[in-house]
């Protein structure tokens, strides 16, 4: 019996979807997200989800995210920067796929899915998850130039379909491939969390990984510029991973001052607590695909202070968020707008993220849109 909520009645039954990525944990920050996400929608349309990726540190800890799903990992060789497994082509041909899913590009498993797709005639389909973004694009040119004559442009030109997350990285997509086939279906959210029973502390909450492009350097300025116009009781919040010079330069910029606070990763409930004590997630990015941290928040109903290059407008449109730039004056500004709301104004912010999470971007209608894609390339 179908499951009322289905899309249609489990259209991808006895198929086999492969999610290849380079790194299958928090290392791959947003892309793992959305590996995860993608294996919920699989299986919610009666379809097996088989991960491979590369193995790394966090793998095992974060597997639990994978659910049921079968993980396979080769050993990572060489610079881990390029993502190279000797193992992967063997783990790709053992896993007798219907359709291989690549998500992220610019290191070596992409090459590795052609091969695939080569081997089997089975169809590809490449997520780049905003890595044709201009702004990661014009970063180590030479590095970038090298994959696309090594490997990324017979990728692209073997896949069946490319995904996009927005209209803006189909774009993005066009201007590199041309004749691309492309899908525009953004990251599903998670389900909705209760209406919040009381208004948060002015809790500001940034959640991802430690990474240039994330801006968090312009954010703690702008939130120690902020501060003396906040409510009594501000505090920043920064939960993400990483390592090296980004987390260094976090200890430096925070330094000694309370009302900054680092956690380190969140995951599951210690996500939620995060969320359910937040007035808002921050988020002054350069750069994004479709963020999952901006749809995490907006169904535990947290609205988001975020920037255009999150592209999601329809925040704006429908106030769930409010805009703000990526320089440190213009981040405090829109930080003490938010945190002037009074509680009516900030539940109505709150019931517009609800109401996107559950609506455009909800389960019901991304898992609809998803079994279009694979059934129709599945045949």
């Amino acid at each position: 019996m179908s499951r009322p909520d289905a899309p249609d009645p489990l259209p991808l039954s006895g198929k086999r979807i492969g999610l290849v990525s380079a790194w299958v944990s928090r290392r791959n920050g947003g892309v793992f997200e959305a590996v995860a996400r993608q294996v919920a929608i699989i299986e919610r349309l009666g379809g097996q989800a088989v991960v491979l990726g590369l193995r790394d540190a966090h793998s095992a800890e974060d597997a639990w995210r994978l659910g049921d799903a079968p993980l396979r990992l080769g050993r990572p060789a060489g610079p881990q920067a390029i993502g190279y497994s000797p193992d992967l082509d063997a783990l790709l041909s053992d896993a007798d796929l219907d359709l291989l899913h690549c998500h992220g590009i610019w290191q070596l498993h992409v090459r590795a899915a052609r091969r695939w797709a080569a081997r089997t005639g089975g169809p590809l389909v490449i997520s780049p998850h905003g890595m044709l973004d201009p702004w990661i694009t014009r970063r180590n040119r030479w590095k970038k130039r090298i994959a696309r004559i090594g490997w990324e442009r017979a990728a692209w030109r073997s896949a069946e379909a490319f995904h996009a997350l927005t209209e803006d990285e189909r774009a993005d997509i066009l201007r590199e491939c041309p004749a691309a086939r492309v899908a525009v279906i953004p990251n599903p959210a998670p389900r909705l969390s209760p209406a919040k029973m009381r208004f948060p502390a002015p809790t500001a909450l940034y959640l991802g990984r430690v990474h240039e492009k994330k801006n968090i350097a312009a954010l703690i300025a702008g939130w120690k510029r902020a501060l003396p116009q906040l409510p009594a009781g501000g505090r920043l919040i920064i939960a993400g991973w990483g390592h090296g010079e980004g987390m260094a330069a976090i200890e430096g910029l925070t330094g000694t001052d309370h009302t900054i606070s680092y956690v380190g990763a969140a995951f599951g409930a210690q996500k939620a607590a995060l969320f359910d004590v937040s007035r808002f997630l921050v988020l002054p990015s350069l750069s994004e695909g479709l963020p999952m941290a901006v749809l995490e928040a907006w169904a535990a109903g947290v609205p988001a202070i975020m920037s255009p290059h999150c592209h999601l407008p329809a925040g704006f449109e429908r106030g769930a968020a409010i805009r703000c730039g990526t320089d440190a004056e213009s981040i405090a500004a829109s930080l003490i707008a938010g945190f002037a709301m009074d509680e009516a104004a900030w539940r109505h912010m709150s019931r517009a993220a609800q109401a996107l999470a559950d609506g455009p971007f909800g389960e019901t209608g991304v898992a609809a849109r998803w079994a279009e894609v694979y059934g129709r390339l599945c045949g």
